[in-house]
């Protein structure tokens, strides 16, 4: 039986009519090899925020040309309704899908695509933020096995009541290693604009090494801390379903050889992998990540009894805020600080429903805030054996005279919160100090 590959293209690889061409032209090379293609595509680059514009002047009360509605009968809408948002988001990767499937099809292809309520890829209803539950592989694999190449729309599928919804944004790789779950395919190849995974980000450390490869605890904690290669629930199915997944860049030729090609870019494996196995002995820190998409929140003098963290992130969990670090401070006189970080597009809602719903129940004298802040950590399995990883990280920001205003720990991460005027500064500091630097790639030190 062929081998089952699945292809996701981002936005910039489907961005024009000429790179969707080459999307094609890569497509049927690996389809006329002999594999069993699936391809998930993204919409056109800047299409979704086009969407979503045109959704925003509807319902600010303001024509799209600026124009103030009758007065009289305008209602504007802060918050637009959310399932109408997942339908009109939907119809971006429909268009990208449908064009990929034209253009395959002048290559002499036989082609076919398929809206995500299609498939079907059932999902909950937490429109804008779905879950997907279970996707019904038959009519991917009829088709397969008649020989075409499937197209399946990414960041999109369909609830219990029929209604479209989407993933959220990056969704289109969630979409994608659940599709190759599904099919239990031999890997899922994520086409982006960059040629792999780096050790941070090459724009801010111009010295950033690629890594041949990573573990998905390295990935997802490098994903959950800011790292934009790959969204945080792609890596999550990744490493539940163990779905090989790489990390390559569809800016490269299209009729490169393809042997090439599949070895390219960066494997996210299993740390047990025997072929990585001597490269994953000797790795200390993988990478720096940083993530400057979050703002602190403070609740001053809460009353420190138990149940009290339940009564502030209770509310907040209902409005579908997620919370990510949290710090509360040592009670004096029977009170303490109650902290924690949320995503700054969410950081005003939250304000919103703690001064409405919490600040008076707790008993707590005030709601504090700082959307001025970054998260900087470094990252590798390597810390489960190897001291001194902490003190080498806060002697470095130290050095640099950079206050560490929160701290967070896990098996093989240390995240700190400082104020992100530092953050540069920072993560240059510690890709440095952990000697990243060098060339070989995947490394560390353990001072």
């Amino acid at each position: 039986m062929s081998k089952l590959i699945v292809h996701k293209y981002g936005g910039t690889s489907m961005g024009s009519v000429e790179r969707i061409r080459n999307v094609a032209r890569r497509v049927a090379k690996w389809h006329r090899a002999g594999f069993q293609m699936v391809v998930v595509p993204s919409a056109m680059s800047g299409e979704t925020n086009r969407l979503l514009g045109l959704a925003k002047a509807c319902a600010t009360g303001f024509g799209a040309d600026g124009v103030a509605l009758d007065a009289a009968h305008a209602t504007p809408q802060a918050h637009p309704s959310a399932r109408e948002l997942d339908l009109i988001a939907a119809t971006g990767e429909q268009v990208s899908s449908g064009l990929l499937a034209i253009a395959l099809q002048a290559y002499g292809i036989d082609a076919v695509s398929f809206a995500g309520w299609q498939v079907p890829i059932r999902t909950d209803s937490a429109f804008t933020k779905a879950r997907i539950e279970s996707i019904d592989d038959a009519k991917v694999r009829t088709h397969l096995n008649a020989g075409r190449v499937v197209i399946i729309t990414g960041f999109q599928g369909v609830d219990s009541d029929g209604d479209i919804t989407t993933l959220g944004r990056g969704g289109s790789d969630t979409s994608a290693v659940a599709v190759a779950a599904a099919l239990a395919a031999e890997e899922c190849l994520i086409y982006t604009d960059v040629d792999g995974v780096y050790t941070t980000d090459p724009r801010v450390v111009p010295e950033a090494q690629r890594l041949a490869r990573i573990t998905f605890e390295e990935m997802l904690e490098m994903a959950s801390l800011g790292s934009k290669v790959l969204q945080i629930r792609s890596v999550e199915f990744a490493g539940k379903y163990k779905v090989k997944t790489r990390v390559l860049s569809s800016l490269t030729d299209p009729a490169m050889d393809l042997a090439i090609e599949a070895s390219s870019g960066t494997l996210i494996t299993f740390e047990e992998d025997p072929d990585g196995a001597h490269t994953m002995e000797q790795a200390i820190i993988s990478g720096i990540a940083f993530n400057r998409d979050e703002a602190k929140i403070t609740l001053t003098r809460v009353p420190d009894q138990p149940g009290v963290a339940f009564r502030i992130l209770g509310p907040i969990a209902d409005a579908n805020i997620d919370v990510d670090m949290i710090i509360q401070n040592a009670s004096i006189d029977g009170h303490t600080d109650f902290s924690f970080t949320v995503h700054r597009n969410e950081y005003q809602r939250a304000i919103e429903v703690l001064n409405a719903k919490v600040l008076q129940d707790v008993g707590a004298a005030e709601v504090i805030g700082d959307a001025k802040i970054a998260k900087v950590s470094v990252v590798g399995i390597g810390m489960r054996s190897h001291v001194g990883i902490a003190s080498l990280m806060f002697k470095t920001l130290a050095e640099e005279r950079i206050n560490i205003e929160m701290i967070s720990t896990s098996e093989i991460k240390i995240s700190a919160v400082i104020a992100d005027r530092y953050m540069e500064l920072a993560v240059r500091a510690l890709h440095k100090a952990f000697g990243l630097d060098a060339p070989a790639g995947h490394v560390g030190t353990s001072n």
